[in-house]
C-alpha cells in the first residue's frame, strides 16, 4: 500500500490509558476520538477494550483503554488483563485517569503505575466539578512532588483534552522525564533496595525496584516470573527475611495491609498538598446528610423502589389493552388472508398470541430498567449501597453485594458477572448463589399476568413490591444460612467510592431502553416464537382424524354462534387433552401436584427454565387465549384456583433463572460442587415453600 513521505515521517506514540472504574475514561476516549473509536477483544478473552488513532503535528498516537483496575492486586478479569498489559506489552507512555473529586482513592493506584519506570502523565478528570464546587488542583504542585506531568480535563464538557495530548507529547520527547519521587517509608525501601541489588543480576524486562517492591507484596504473578530464573536460589531467603521483618515492624499479620496503609498515607500526604477544598458544604454533602442518614436512609430506599414498582406496575398496565387489541387484529387478519389449514392455526392460535402476551409486558419492563438506570446515572446506588451494607453484614454480606442484587432485578446475567468486583471468594460465591431470588425483569410479566387477574385492581401495584421484596428478603435468609453452615466467617469491609450526584444523561436513557426494547422484542419474534410454534405443535398434535371431521361437521350445522363457540371449545379441549404436550404434562404432573399444578401449569413452569417470558406465551396457547376472544386474566382467573395461582408465583420467585443466566454461573464458577449445588437447592427450596403456601391456602 503507498504511503505519502509525510505519513513515513511520523513518529509514532502508543499510550495506555489507565485508572480505576468509574474515573470516566471512556468519556475520556470518546472526547478525544470523534468518530475514530475502535472496539475490540484481548485475545482469548471476552474482555473488551477502546483503542483510537489520531494524529497531532508530527506524531501519529496510539492510544488504548484499557479496563479499571483498583490495583495491581487484581481480583477480576479484568483487572488481570490490565495488569498483564502493562506488565507485558510494549508501549510508550501511560495515562493515569484520576476523578478529581475522590483524589486520595485514585493515588494509591497512581503510585503503584509510578513504579513501573514507565514515562506517565496524570489527567485530573471531572474537574468541572470540582471548580464549581468551589475546589482547585494545583497540577504544578503535583509535578514538584511527584515527578509526573499532569493536566486538568473534563470529558464531559471536553475542556482540557488539548492540554492533556499536549502534555503526553511533552513527556514523551523529553528524555528524562516523570523520573518518580514516590517512596515508601525507609523501612521498606531499605530492604527493596537489598532485593534490587541481587535482582540486577537477572534478566528483567521490568525495573528491579518495581519487581523488589512487587516480591515484598507476595505478588503471585512477579513471583512467578522470578521463579522461572536462576536468580530465585539467590533471593528467595532474603526475601522471605524481609517479609517476615516486616510484618513484625508495622505490626501486621498480612504484608499486603502494611502496603496499603503505606500507599493511603502518600496519597492523603499528596493530597493535602495539591488539592484545596471546597468553602462551603457542597450540595452532594447536603444531599447526602439526607439520603445516607442513620435513620433515614433506608425507609428512603424503600420509599425510591416502592416508587419504581408502584409506577411499573400502574402506569406500565395503561398500553396493555392497546397491545392486546393490536395483536387481536394482527391475528384476524392473518386468519382472513392464510389459506385453511395448519400453517394458518399455527400462526393464529399459537405463534400471534404468544408473541402478543408477551409484547403486552413491554412497557412494564422498560419502565422497571429505567428505573434502575436512573438511580445508577444520579449516583443514587452506591448510596443505597452504603445504606444496605449495616444491615447486609446481618445476613453475613457485605455492602457491595448490593450493587449485583440490585442488578439482579434487570438481568440475571450482568449481575452475576457485576459479582466479579467482590474480591473475597466466599463474599462472590454466597451472592452469586442467591442472586436468583432477585426478580428479573423476564419474571414481571408473569407477575403482571397473575397478580392482575387474582387481585383487585387497588392492591395489585402493592403486592407486585412485596412479591419482589419477599424475593430479596428470602434472598438474604438464605444468604445467612449460607454464611452460618457453609461459608463460616464474616464478609469483608465495605469500601465503596461515593461520586457526585449528576443529572442523568437523557440520550444515555433512551440509547439503553431502546436497545433492551430491540433486544426484547427480537427474543419475542425470534426466540419466544419459536417456543411458541413447539408448544401449539405439541398441543395440537396427534389428532383422530376421524373425531376432528365429526366435530368440524357438527360446528358447520351449528344453529348459532353460541352452540358453534361451544363446539369449538370442546373440539379444542378434546385434542388438547390428547395431545403429545398433554402426555408430557401428564408424566411430570405427579411431581408438581402436590403444589397445586394441572399438567397444563407444570408445563408453563418447566418451559420457564428456557427464558421466563415463555410462561405467558405457553399459557396463552395451551388456554386458547386468541380463540375465546377473552384476555388470558380472565382466563386464567376461571381456570387456575387463588391457590395455585400464589403457589405459581412463589415458584417462579425462586426456582432456576434461565438457561442463559445458569450457563453464566457455571462460566463463572468452575467447581462442579458448586454448580451442582446451585443447580439442585433452589428448586428444591420453591418447592417446599409452594407446597406449604398452597395447602395453607387450601
Amino acid at each position: 500500500m503507498y504511503r505519502s513521505g509525510e505519513d513515513l515521517k511520523m513518529k509514532k506514540i502508543k499510550i495506555a490509558l489507565v485508572g480505576q472504574p468509574n474515573v470516566g475514561k471512556s468519556h475520556l476516549i470518546n472526547a478525544i476520538s470523534g468518530a475514530h473509536l475502535h472496539v475490540g477483544n484481548f485475545s482469548g478473552v471476552t474482555v473488551e477494550y477502546k483503542e483510537v488513532s489520531f494524529k497531532r503535528g508530527e506524531y501519529e498516537i496510539e492510544m488504548i483503554d484499557l479496563p479499571g483496575l483498583y490495583s495491581l492486586d487484581t481480583y477480576t478479569p479484568e483487572e488481570e488483563v490490565t495488569k498483564k498489559y502493562l506488565l507485558n506489552e510494549d508501549y510508550d507512555l501511560i495515562i493515569n485517569v484520576i476523578d478529581s473529586n475522590n483524589i486520595i482513592r485514585n493515588l494509591t493506584l497512581t503510585e503503584q503505575l509510578c513504579t513501573l519506570g514507565k514515562k506517565m502523565v496524570v489527567a485530573f478528570n471531572m474537574y468541572d466539578e470540582v471548580k464549581k464546587a468551589g475546589g482547585e488542583i494545583d497540577t504544578k504542585e503535583f509535578y514538584k512532588i511527584t515527578g509526573i506531568k499532569a493536566a486538568t480535563t473534563s470529558a464531559r464538557e471536553k475542556e482540557g483534552i488539548e492540554e492533556l495530548i499536549n502534555t503526553a507529547i511533552e513527556a514523551f520527547k523529553e528524555k528524562d522525564c516523570c523520573i518518580c519521587k514516590l517512596t515508601y517509608d525507609e523501612k521498606i525501601e531499605r530492604r527493596a533496595r537489598k532485593l534490587s541489588e541481587i535482582l540486577q543480576k537477572g534478566d528483567f524486562k521490568l525495573p528491579a525496584r518495581f519487581v523488589a517492591i512487587r516480591l515484598l507484596q507476595e505478588d503471585r504473578d512477579i513471583y512467578q516470573m522470578v521463579h522461572d530464573q536462576p536468580i530465585f536460589l539467590e533471593i528467595h531467603e532474603p526475601l522471605q527475611r524481609a517479609i517476615e521483618r516486616l510484618k513484625i515492624e508495622f505490626d501486621e499479620e498480612d504484608i499486603k495491609d502494611v502496603f496499603v496503609d503505606e500507599r493511603m498515607a502518600l496519597a492523603k500526604g499528596i493530597a493535602k498538598k495539591i488539592y484545596k477544598a471546597p468553602k462551603e458544604e457542597t450540595l452532594t454533602d447536603k444531599i447526602d446528610n439526607i439520603l445516607i442518614h442513620p435513620i433515614l436512609g433506608f425507609p428512603i430506599f424503600l420509599l425510591f423502589m416502592y416508587m419504581i414498582f408502584w409506577i411499573t406496575f400502574e402506569v406500565g398496565s395503561i398500553p396493555a389493552d392497546y397491545i392486546d387489541s393490536i395483536f387481536s387484529n394482527i391475528s384476524e387478519a392473518a386468519n382472513s388472508i392464510l389459506p385453511k389449514g395448519v400453517i394458518a392455526k399455527a400462526v393464529t392460535e399459537g405463534i400471534i398470541p404468544a408473541i402478543g402476551a408477551v409484547v403486552m409486558f413491554l412497557p412494564n419492563i422498560l419502565i422497571l430498567f429505567l428505573g434502575i438506570n436512573l438511580l445508577e446515572q444520579t449516583g443514587y446506588m452506591s448510596r443505597a449501597a452504603y445504606v444496605m451494607d449495616g444491615i447486609l453484614k446481618h445476613f453475613g454480606l457485605q455492602g457491595k453485594s448490593f450493587i449485583p442484587l440490585v442488578s439482579g432485578f434487570g438481568c440475571t446475567v450482568p449481575a452475576y458477572m457485576a459479582a466479579r468486583t467482590l474480591k473475597n471468594p466466599k463474599d462472590r460465591l454466597i451472592t452469586m448463589l442467591v442472586l436468583g431470588f432477585m426478580s428479573c425483569g423476564a419474571r414481571l410479566p408473569v407477575y403482571v399476568l397473575f397478580v392482575g387477574a387474582f387481585f383487585a385492581p387497588e392492591i395489585q401495584a402493592n403486592v407486585l413490591f412485596a412479591i419482589y421484596i419477599g424475593g430479596a428478603i428470602l434472598g438474604l435468609i438464605t444468604a445467612k444460612v449460607l454464611r452460618v453452615t457453609l461459608f463460616k466467617g464474616e464478609p469483608e469491609p465495605f469500601v465503596m467510592e461515593m461520586p457526585k450526584y449528576r443529572f442523568p444523561s437523557i440520550k444515555a436513557l433512551f440509547l439503553d431502553l431502546w436497545i433492551k426494547t430491540k433486544m426484547y422484542l427480537k427474543k419475542a419474534g425470534t426466540f419466544i416464537a419459536l417456543a411458541a410454534f413447539i408448544v401449539w405443535f405439541l398441543s395440537s398434535f396427534p389428532q383422530n382424524s376421524q373425531m376432528v371431521s365429526e366435530y368440524e361437521k357438527k360446528i358447520e350445522l351449528a344453529q348459532n354462534e353460541t352452540q358453534k363457540i361451544k363446539l369449538e371449545n370442546e373440539l379444542n379441549a378434546y385434542i388438547l387433552e390428547n395431545s403429545y404436550l398433554a402426555k408430557m404434562g401428564k408424566a411430570i404432573e405427579p411431581i408438581l401436584k402436590p403444589i397445586g399444578f394441572d399438567w397444563k401449569m407444570s408445563v408453563a413452569a418447566i418451559s420457564g427454565l428456557a427464558a421466563k417470558e415463555v410462561i405467558v406465551s405457553t399459557l396463552a396457547v395451551l388456554y386458547h387465549a386468541n380463540d375465546k376472544n377473552e384476555k388470558l386474566v380472565d382466563i386464567l382467573r376461571k381456570n387456575i384456583s387463588f391457590a395455585s395461582a400464589i403457589s405459581m408465583i412463589i415458584l417462579i420467585m425462586i426456582y432456576s433463572p434461565c438457561l442463559a443466566a445458569m450457563s453464566t454461573f457455571y462460566a463463572e464458577i468452575p467447581q462442579w460442587a458448586w454448580r451442582g449445588f446451585y443447580t439442585i437447592y433452589p428448586n428444591v427450596l420453591a418447592w417446599i415453600l409452594a407446597f406449604i403456601s398452597y395447602h395453607i391456602l387450601t
